[in-house]
């Protein structure tokens, strides 16, 4: 890795600009990788391409199939190569937090975090081939879309902590609201899984012969409908309490973008079940989903902070240190 490692020192020093673009596209890649995904389902697409890794047996790309249509076979197809887009961006994150890492050594948890982007991909790619292979299984679909949930908050903690430094957090609340955000993490993923066996028991299952969750879609939508109470009166208890001991102001921003996103993809929700789930509707509200993660952990990150974070600026050639938000 000595070798690796001297390579990668010979890059030049990722500016500020260029370590938060990095990071922004690696939230973009994850959570765009979701959406496309239920444009496969929606449309019908999921066994377009019905072996892994390969399109076909022989072929890595799409072939005149009697069997399958050539717009699903590239409407799949075009997913995977997002893939690789999505490795792409991983790969930039690594080596832009591998190269803080030459500079300043300390900054060890900025590299793990930049490595959880490529593992991810990776993971997705066998986590996806299993779902391929066993016929869009529903559980496997679920699996899939909860594995991008964990890589988008992962890639929100990954821009934060370009922009924070090393040291042990230090909670900006007490102990009380540190369980309030704990518990409203917690209902998030409930809320996220829950969802997922809405849409295992729903119209759009990635392909016409694909077994559905046979349980009654009537309960599994009011038991997801109750997870998103949860949450919200949650987060209305944080708010009563901050109301009353104070916040500061880059926790309320964030706070208020969390109510509006979660406001948002619940009234999304509510109009797919009247309309009967429109295939129109379903990807907005994967976007949705995205969404609510990604303000969640923007809330979550900026409850606590890890000192200022030292960059440095080759063409200044000093270091700055940069307060942490």
């Amino acid at each position: 890795m000595e070798w690796l490692s001297s390579l990668v020192a010979r890059l030049p020093y990722p500016s500020r600009t260029m370590q938060r673009a990095f990071a922004i596209a690696a939230i973009v890649a994850q959570g765009g990788i979701g959406v496309t995904g239920s444009i496969v389902r929606v449309t019908g697409s999921g066994l377009g391409c019905p072996t892994w890794p390969q399109c076909f047996s022989g072929s890595m790309f799409p072939v005149e199939h009697p069997e399958y249509e050539t717009l699903t076979q590239w409407i799949e197809f075009g997913n995977r190569l997002l893939t690789g887009v999505v490795g792409i961006v991983a790969a930039l994150c690594v080596l832009a937090a591998w190269r803080i890492q030459i500079e300043y050594p300390n900054r060890k948890r900025l590299v793990k975090l930049a490595w959880t982007m490529p593992g991810g991909v990776l993971a997705q790619a066998l986590i996806g081939g299993v779902t391929v292979l066993t016929g869009l299984l529903w559980w496997t679909v679920a699996v899939h879309f909860l594995a991008s949930a964990v890589l988008v908050w992962l890639a929100v903690l990954l821009l934060h902590a370009f922009n924070e430094g090393d040291e042990p957090p230090r909670w900006k609340v007490g102990q009380a609201d540190r369980n309030l955000l704990t518990m409203l993490v917690v209902a998030m993923g409930a809320l996220l899984a829950a969802g997922t066996t809405v849409t295992g028991a729903g119209p759009h299952g990635g392909d016409p012969d694909t077994p559905r969750l046979d349980a009654p879609i009537e309960t599994l939508t009011f038991v997801h409908g109750a997870l998103l109470a949860v949450y919200l009166i949650v987060l209305a208890v944080l708010g009563l309490r901050w109301i009353r001991l104070g916040a500061s102001a880059a926790l309320w921003r964030r706070y208020t973008v969390v109510w509006a996103v979660a406001l948002a993809q619940g009234a999304l929700g509510s109009v797919q079940t009247a309309l009967g789930v429109p295939e129109s509707l379903v990807s907005f509200h994967v976007l949705g989903s995205a969404l609510v993660i990604i303000a969640t952990a923007s809330l979550w990150c900026a409850a606590r902070e890890r000192g200022p974070v030292i960059s440095h600026t080759r063409r200044e050639n000093k270091p700055e240190v940069v307060a942490a938000e």
